[in-house]
């Protein structure tokens, strides 16, 4: 008799209930994940383990009259990962994603997790994962703050007033227990008042949209950048002030000077080294300019800066390895990218937590395989 084979369905509502948007939680599950990183006990994608994905992008124009034609946020893209540790557990995170999606009623993006058993390859669970991934992008910068911002931290300025953004703020605003201030800069300034408003409501912070990108930077002990790719975050070195701590996020450029004097630290300086190898690739002319960090990279190409080898993975800083921030005047940077390990470490915690409380649908893949003759 073959293995009866069953796993289990997790929607939206019952992650919700399992406490999938419990930031504080999940900023202690990425930093254990960071000491995993920081050994080498996990695996993603790629010759070198390190890959962030592979997309499925579509062209600017095709003959086929169903297929989709490239648009911004226009993919698919396929996250493979294993993860160690206690998790011990590998997974797919499956991405779409049209920018068009709002005016259809749905997300930008939508996401699904699915875990196997890194043994048998069995699937254990298939989850809806919008709220793993926005949760878990937030509590990376979360578990940043942890280590990297002065602990009398007063102002965090949020640049961008999106999810990704409200996602940031959510785990920082658990990091920094001194925190007193909030400051939203946004190209669309209704948009950013329309979130201070909440802050206020919700926190009983004293928040405020500023109304230039320099205004918002200088007041920042903490400065979130998780704005979209639509204009372009370009920021001064003389803008940031002695002790502040900068997290990208999102794409941003900072004038070279800052660079050359601020102490830098990576999520996993492995794989921006496999991103760093995919621009090496591209055309001369095409080298650098997309991508969360990009600017450094060209720096480091010109022998700028130390290359990748040289930089600072957090994990590292986690496991006691290498040291955090050292005293109050140092100006920080944290440069952070999605990874599919990030997912599955809370993808898993909360599977875990839906089986204790009894959630989910059970699905059954079969009785017993059929044997193909």
């Amino acid at each position: 008799m073959g293995k009866k084979t069953e796993f289990l369905f997790l929607n939206e509502e019952e992650c919700i209930k399992a406490g999938v948007l419990d930031y504080a939680r999940c900023i202690d599950v990425e930093e254990e994940i960071f000491g995993l990183l920081s050994v080498g006990d996990y695996r993603m994608g790629g010759d070198k383990w390190n890959s962030h994905g592979l997309a499925v992008k579509f062209p600017k124009e095709s003959p086929f009259p169903n297929m989709p034609v490239d648009g911004p946020d226009r993919r698919f893209l396929a996250m493979p990962g294993y993860l160690g540790g206690r998790f011990n557990i590998a997974g797919l995170k499956w991405y779409g994603s049209n920018i068009i999606n709002p005016t259809r009623g749905l997300p930008r993006s939508i996401l699904t997790m699915m875990l196997n058993d890194p043994d048998t390859a069995e699937p254990i669970a298939l989850m809806s994962a919008n709220l793993i991934s926005a949760v878990r992008t937030g509590c990376v910068p979360g578990v940043g703050v942890r280590y990297l911002a002065r602990k009398d931290s007063e102002i965090c300025v949020n640049i961008g007033a999106g999810p990704v953004s409200k996602a940031c703020f959510e785990a920082i605003r658990c990091e920094a227990k001194n925190l007193k201030e909030v400051v939203v800069y946004d190209i669309v300034k209704e948009k950013a008042q329309a979130w201070c408003d909440e802050i206020t409501k919700k926190y009983g912070y004293k928040a405020w949209a500023a109304d230039s990108l320099e205004e918002a930077v200088r007041a920042g002990d903490i400065i979130s950048v998780a704005a979209s790719s639509v204009k372009p975050v370009n920021i001064v070195n003389d803008w940031l002030k002695k002790g502040s701590t900068i997290i990208f996020t999102g794409r941003c450029n900072i004038d070279e000077a800052y660079y050359l004097d601020c102490k830098m630290y990576w999520d996993n300086t492995k794989l921006h080294e496999v991103y760093y190898d995919e621009h090496l690739q591209l055309p001369e002319a095409e080298r650098f300019i997309n991508g969360i960090g990009v600017q450094i990279y060209r720096m480091m190409f010109e022998g700028k800066l130390p290359g990748l080898n040289d930089q600072i993975s957090l994990g590292d800083v986690v496991v006691g390895k290498a040291k955090g921030r050292e005293n109050d005047d140092e100006r920080i940077l944290f440069v952070t990218s999605g990874m599919p390990v990030w997912d599955l470490g809370w993808s898993y915690e909360i599977y875990q937590t839906a089986k204790k409380m009894g959630l989910g649908t059970t699905l059954k893949l079969w009785d017993s395989a059929y044997q193909c003759q």
